[in-house]
Order: structure tokens, then sequence, then C-alpha cells
């Protein structure tokens, strides 16, 4: 992914201050409460931060007014990374700032408070290293510089440009105050990190959502606005909308948010498009089981149409970050609506994962017209897929959350935590009568091919030409290994990644995963990257997405049934 920092200040080799009276002050009121006076003399407050301990409510407090909160989890015993708290609207401030710091748990049990490693470690500083020292981050994957990531948010495409937005967490490697962060890309491949681009405020913290590129100025913001819906999730979810007139990279939130409200417990992630079959905006959001479907001549006043999910698929957990569009039938002049509908729990081997429907959609109403459960990708690691508004030439390219809720948070990497699928091209394609979603690698996958190499590498692609019935195993010296196997009789493919290396976190990782093929595969194509194997048959008929963790790369190859060549990818 070779990930760029915008934030040229993150380099933390030199400009850190040690903790003394004059810059730092810790004032320690009970067992459950700290009053910390920083005085701003440097761009960034580093927090130490301890994942096993619980989280501490912080306040920033300046002229009496809270101007940040967020929580941490303050380190206790020992110090497992730092996060960055950025004072630059701050640093001309001669008097100090107050950070309220609360726990919310008995702290009896871990000593006194004012003993806790954090008071000792705190630190002023002018940068903040964010060089990786993670074994296990991806190369040609987006992930965030630093801290957790979950859902990709606001997805779209203008001016040469890809924008990728998600669900982060700057102060800490596990979920928690959610906040957009934002990346761009021109390639779909190599990441440049942007500044965060929308954050928490009285109405909640920021859920997941969308960006549409107003065109035509239905909204009145001018031409090419990007216009934003998230979800603010406080003490209810609702919806709000935020603006840009800079290509997304700054946002102002409308004043009269939130545009959309319900007593539903579960209402989030709202997905807008415009259709042009009724010259209109849609909007699908996520409510408990169902998708709920909307429209707008203007992006600001919405109308309910019509509800879709009752009878439908599956229904074993929440529904999330809906997606709905128009795809074409390969090899006919058809085409055909899909509807995508994410879902945690109740994916086809445990945790969360991604259905579909396809049927027809008239701007009001979706009809759907099978009957069966279908799954985008039938591995455990590939959630909240949605696909970039505005893209060239008509695609549909969807990104994906690798990553599963049953470990998400327990996967062994501290700097950062989680990384997006490979791009990925949405199509239909029939077979047997019914229509399936086609799912294969974008193209810009074969641009990222490098030289012919004869053993696998920690980012490679291996593309196997499969003559029926086919096994793969991926191997290091260590006896670890990923076997993949397409059982053309039965017409399967499954991945056994039980014995792929780290396991020990989650009862819930070692696992086999088996998809359905609908049709003949003919060439398999493994994206290999460090932590993660996705394959993809070259004809999309099935797609399988699957976290692996070994502790030395795979570096053999078997193949029995099939002839393999591997591409390094840069």
């Amino acid at each position: 992914m070779k990930l760029k920092s915008l934030l040229l200040t993150f380099l933390f080799m030199a400009g850190c201050c040690s903790l003394n009276a004059q810059t730092i002050k810790a004032e320690h009121l009970s067992d459950k409460h700290t009053m910390l006076r920083v005085t701003p003399t440097n761009r960034f407050l580093l927090i130490p931060v301890e994942e096993k301990e619980e989280i501490a409510h912080v306040i920033l407090i300046c002229n009496n007014q809270s101007v940040m909160d967020f929580n941490v989890r303050l380190a206790v015993d020992k110090v497992d990374y730092y996060v960055p708290v950025d004072l630059a609207a701050f640093t001309n401030r001669q008097s100090p700032l107050l950070f309220d710091v609360t726990f919310h748990v008995d702290r009896h049990k871990t000593g006194s408070v004012k003993n806790f490693v954090c008071w000792k470690e705190i630190r002023l500083s002018d940068t903040f290293d964010t060089t990786n020292r993670e074994q296990y981050r991806p190369i040609y994957h987006h992930t965030p510089v630093y801290g957790w990531m979950n859902d990709p948010n606001g997805m779209f495409y203008k001016d040469g440009v890809y924008h990728l937005y998600y669900q982060w967490n700057p102060y800490g490697s596990m979920w928690e105050n959610m906040t957009w962060g934002h990346s761009t890309s021109k390639d779909l491949l190599h990441w440049e990190a942007q500044p965060t681009a929308i954050v928490p405020d009285a109405l909640g913290t920021i859920f997941s959502g969308s960006c549409v590129v107003d065109k035509k100025n239905t909204a009145g913001f001018g031409n090419g606005a990007v216009v934003a819906y998230y979800t603010s999730a406080g003490q209810h979810q609702t919806q709000s909308m935020a603006v840009s007139t800079d290509n997304g990279i700054h946002f102002k939130k409308v004043a009269d948010n939130p545009i959309l409200v319900s007593n539903e417990p579960d209402f989030r992630d709202p997905k807008a498009f415009w259709n042009p079959e009724i010259q209109k905006w849609n909007l699908v959001l996520a409510v408990g089981q169902e998708m709920r479907i909307y429209s707008s001549p203007n992006l600001k006043d919405w109308t309910y149409e019509s509800s879709f999910g009752k009878g439908y698929g599956c229904h074993e957990g929440v529904w999330e970050c809906p997606d709905l569009m128009k795809l074409q039938v390969r090899g006919t002049d058809k085409q055909k609506w899909m509807l995508i509908c994410n879902i945690n729990p109740g994916g086809p081997f445990g945790g969360s994962a991604t259905q579909y429907f396809v049927g027809e959609f008239d701007g009001h109403t979706f009809t759907c017209e099978h009957q069966d459960t279908r799954w985008m990708d039938y591995g455990k690691d590939h959630y909240a897929t949605v696909t970039f508004d505005n893209a060239p030439d008509g695609r549909r390219i969807a990104l994906a959350w690798m990553s599963n809720w049953q470990y998400a948070n327990q996967v062994p990497t501290r700097q950062y935590r989680s990384s997006n699928s490979i791009p990925r091209d949405l199509d239909l394609y029939e077979y047997g009568g019914q229509t399936y979603c086609g799912v294969t690698p974008s193209k810009e996958m074969l641009a990222a091919r490098g030289k012919k190499v004869k053993n696998p590498t920690e980012a490679c692609e291996v593309v196997v030409d499969v003559k029926g019935s086919t096994d793969i195993t991926l191997s290091n010296v260590k006896g670890e290994k990923v076997t993949v196997t397409y059982d053309a009789k039965n017409k399967t493919l499954s991945m056994d990644r039980s014995q792929s290396g780290k396991t020990e976190f989650s009862e819930s990782f070692p696992c086999t995963t088996t998809a359905p093929v609908y049709g003949n595969v003919r060439q398999l194509r493994f994206f290999i990257d460090r932590c993660s194997i996705e394959v993809l048959d070259a004809e999309g008929q099935v797609a399988m997405t699957n976290l692996v963790f070994p502790t030395e790369p795979y570096n053999q190859l078997k193949v029995k049934g099939g002839k393999a060549t591997i591409y390094e990818l840069k």
C-alpha cells in the first residue's frame, strides 16, 4: 500500500520534551479522577496507551470550555504505544490547558492512581513517529497510518482522485472514538493520508456513511460540491450532513443537523446516490433488520419511500452498511439492481459478512427476485462492503473492511489495526437461470504486477491455471500453511487456515471456509499480502478473503491439478 503521511511532522526523531512541572503537572484528586495541566509548548501531547486497561475519559478544557473529549486506555504498568493529541491550535497560548481525566472502574486493584506509568511517560513533542514497526502491516492494501480502522466510508472519485474515508480511532488501536479518517489515491493501490475529515461533536461520534458529488448543484452548494451523510452516534443514532467545497479535504457540518431521526435503536449508515431514472437522489438506511429507502430532489429534504428486508436473506444479526446500484448482466442487454447488505453477526462462518440481493428498483421500492441468502465473499474477513460514488466509466468499484468483529480488536498488531481489501469491480452474471453478483479484481491490480518469481513472497499474486479439481498449499519452513481446494465435481472452493500461523488470539480464528461456485473455474488469482489471502477466480464467480498471521512469510507453493505463475506486487 505504501501509505504516505501528509502529516510531515509525524517523525518523532527530535523535539521531545521530558515531563516536568513547568510543562505538565498531574493533580490526583481521587482514585478515579486526575487533572493534568499542560502548557502547550509543542505541537503534540503524546499519550501512553496500554491496551489491557479499561478506558479513561479525557476532556480538554480551554478557557473553562470543553473543546475536545475522547476515551483512551491510559498506561498503568507499561506503555504499548503512544497516540498524539494535536495542540497546534493552542501553541501560542501561555497558560496551561486542562486535561480532565476520569476513570470509570475500580482502580484499587491496580494500585494508587498517582503511580500509574502514564503520568511518568506522557510527554510533549513537535513530532510523532509513524515509521512502520509492524510485521503484518500490508504492503499494497490500505491501512491507517496509526490507530484503529473499520468500515470504509464516503468513498467517491473526482478529478482523477479516489477518496476513501474510514471509521477511525485516533487515540488507540482498538475500537473507540469513531471519527472519519481520510486517504486519497490515484490508482487504488498507493494511498496518501489526509487530515482528519469529520470529528465527533455534541450529537455524538461519527459512524459510517457516504459521499456524493453534486454535479448539477441540486443542493445549492455549488457545482461539484461533495456532500457527506453520516450517522451521529449519541444517545440515539441520527443522520447528519456535511459539505465540502474543496474536493473532500475539509467539511462543514450543516447547521440544522440531524436531518433524519428515528426511535429505532439501530438507525445508521446512510448511502446516497443519484438515480437518473427518476431524476432524484435516493438514500438507503440500515434500520434494525431492514433497509429503508428515501428520495430527495435536493439532498436536503428526504421523503420515506419504502422498506425492504422482511422474509429475505439472513436475519441472524443487525443489518448495516447498505449500497444500491444498477449493474449490467454479462453477455446480455439486460440490467438489474443489486442491494448490498452487510450483517453482523450471521456470516456463513460466524461473525460479520456481506450479503446481497438482486432484483428491480423503480426509485421507490426494491423488489428481490430470489429467496436464497447470497454472500458476496465466503471468507471470514470481508465486511462493510461499499462502492465509490462517481467512479470513472460507470464502474462499480468496491472495497471491504478486511476483518471480523469476532476478533478484530485482538489481531496481533499494535501500531494500527485493520486493512481494506483489494479493489474489486462488481457486475452480474447468469448461471442456472439465476443472476449472481460477479466479483473480479479491479484492473488496477494488473498494473501492480512486477516481475515473475519462482517462489511466493510476502506480497505477491499467484495465478493458478486450473485443470479440474485442484489443491494449492502455501507454506513456510515452520510448517505453517494455508490450503485452498477447488472441487470441480461438487463445485466448491475452500480455504483451510487452521494451521496458518498465529491463531491463538481467538478461538473463532482457526477455521475452514467453503464457497459454492456457480460455473466452472479456469483460473484462480491469489492476492497475498503479509497478513491476508484473497482468492478470486478470474471470471468473478467466487471470492474468498481470509486473514492469516504466519510467523514467517509463506515462501513455498505446492500445486496439484494446475499450473502456477507468481508475480511480485509493487
